[in-house]
């Protein structure tokens, strides 16, 4: 786990969070090997990335594509729409949100299909590394959040899964 050195001025968040990824990204770039999993703590900021066993295994590390999940508290003001009820799929970084995996491909999922844990729902590209997106939880996609190609900021809401309808 790294956690960041107390400083006297706080940092504004999008610059706490390119820190937390530059620090992940050279971690895992000088150990020999992928680790099974990785854990970021930046204040109430968690990044937490898990590889399948087979994955860790394969050799050198790179700071390529992990499961990721993104735990972001945040206030929502009273006047936003609320979203819906159910297990959220949020963006693990800055980037572009694709839900296909190339363009003009059929999407990885649409409104109303059935996930299951670990299934690919969507890519986000930062700098030009493709970042897959799995889904938290088993379930029927009850609303998808964000367009095809468009910019998302880490922790925001992807798309939301009803588990109950699984």
């Amino acid at each position: 786990m790294i956690e960041p050195a107390p400083t006297d001025s706080p940092a504004p968040l999008a610059e706490a969070l390119d820190e937390v990824r530059r620090s992940a990204q050279s971690l895992l770039a000088d150990l020999g090997h992928r680790p099974r999993a990785l854990r970021i703590r930046a204040g109430d900021v968690v990044v937490e990335m898990e590889w399948t066993v087979q994955e860790a295994a394969a050799g050198p590390a790179a700071p390529a594509p992990a499961t990721t999940t993104a735990v972001v508290p945040v206030e929502v003001p009273a006047d936003e729409p609320a979203l819906p009820p159910g297990v959220g799929v949020c963006a693990p970084i800055v980037g572009t949100f694709y839900r296909a995996p190339e363009p003009g491909a059929t999407p990885f999922v649409a409104e109303g299909d059935q996930v299951r844990r670990g299934q690919q729902v969507g890519i986000v590209e930062a700098m030009k590394l493709m970042i897959p997106v799995e889904s938290d939880a088993e379930g029927r996609i009850v609303a998808l959040h964000v367009a095809d190609g468009a910019a998302v900021e880490f922790g925001e809401r992807l798309l939301t899964i009803d588990p109950q309808a699984g």
